[in-house]
């Protein structure tokens, strides 16, 4: 595809948004931008954005995509809390999550991909619905692994993200593959950021006057 296909493909595709879809997406990198900060409002864009999102799903009659964001609602809930840090007023520190956890999670997402193609079949399983239902439960483990600051959240991103560009890529939405090409980017940031604030040495305590 020449640049001016790819020109042509971006504005057509921003000229069929609408107001509602564009405030999801936008809440949506917010919501990613103060997660890397490690900001507790970054639920209160993830709530915002969900809301918008199952809205969406449900006028375009997505049934499971609606349903996925009722557990997102109640993540980002559940995130605005956890990340309140408990008593003292400490915030959640970024942990890592054992290898057990984390191969145990891996075969949920595995499981639940397994089980959704085979209700949804109605005749060979294509690469399309595998990368969808695949990419829908590991985004489900990601999000758990983030209420929680697990470090390896960020790497379930990018995988993640990748996968989704790919799909976008296959299903020629451009401009969509080149938003989740940039949120590969930012999970990448997100995971730098992390990893250094969870290994950074703790602060001398301040001397007596």
């Amino acid at each position: 595809m020449t640049p001016a296909e790819l020109a042509g493909e971006l504005g057509r595709a921003l000229a069929g948004v609408s107001a509602t879809e564009a405030a999801g997406a936008i809440l949506g990198f917010v919501y990613v931008l103060l997660a890397i900060r490690q900001h507790r409002a970054a639920w209160l864009a993830s709530f915002a954005s969900t809301a918008l999102y199952l809205v969406i799903f449900a006028r375009a009659g997505l049934g499971m995509q609606a349903g996925l964001q009722v557990f997102f609602l109640a993540a980002a809930v559940y995130g605005w809390f956890a990340w309140r840090g408990g008593g003292g007023g400490d915030a959640l520190p970024v942990t890592r999550v054992g290898a057990r956890s984390q191969l145990a999670g891996a075969a949920v997402v595995l499981l639940a991909t397994a089980l959704s193609l085979r209700a949804s079949a109605a005749g060979a399983i294509t690469a399309r619905e595998t990368l969808d239902a695949l990419t829908t439960w590991a985004s489900v483990y990601a999000t758990w692994l983030a209420t929680r600051k697990h470090l390896e959240s960020w790497a379930w991103w990018v995988v993640i993200d990748v996968l989704i560009a790919v799909l976008c890529w296959r299903e020629r939405l451009y401009p969509s593959m080149m938003l989740y090409a940039l949120f590969v980017g930012l999970a990448l940031w997100g995971w730098r950021s992390w990893y250094r604030d969870m290994n950074r040495p703790p602060s001398p305590p301040a001397s007596a006057a």
